[in-house]
C-alpha cells in the first residue's frame, strides 16, 4: 500500500469517527426534546429551553450532512485510489 493511501485512510477514519460523535451528539439532544409543548405565561422558559434544543440540533444537523458528504467522498476517492494500484500492479 502507497504512504498516500495510508494517510487518507487515517484521514477517512478521523473524519468518520468526527460523524459518529456528531450523530451521538444528535441523538443526545433529541432525546431531550418534547413531541408536544404547551405554551402559557408559566412555560416560557420551557419554550425558550425548547428553541436552543432546536438550535443546536439544526448545527449539528448540517455539520453532520457536510461531514457525512466529506466521508463519503474520501471512500469514494479510496475505493478508486485502491482499483487504480490493483489494475497497475497485475503483472502479465
Amino acid at each position: 500500500m502507497t504512504d498516500g493511501l495510508e494517510w487518507l485512510l487515517i484521514a477517512w477514519g478521523i473524519v468518520t469517527l468526527l460523524l459518529i460523535i456528531l450523530l451521538f451528539c444528535r441523538s443526545t439532544l433529541t432525546k431531550q426534546e418534547d413531541d408536544q409543548l404547551f405554551i402559557d405565561e408559566s412555560a416560557s422558559s420551557s419554550a425558550r429551553i425548547q428553541r436552543e434544543l432546536i438550535a443546536k440540533v439544526n448545527k449539528i444537523n448540517s455539520l453532520a450532512k457536510i461531514v457525512g458528504a466529506t466521508s463519503g467522498v474520501m471512500l469514494l476517492v479510496i475505493a478508486g485510489w485502491a482499483v487504480y494500484i490493483g489494475l497497475n500492479s497485475v503483472q502479465p
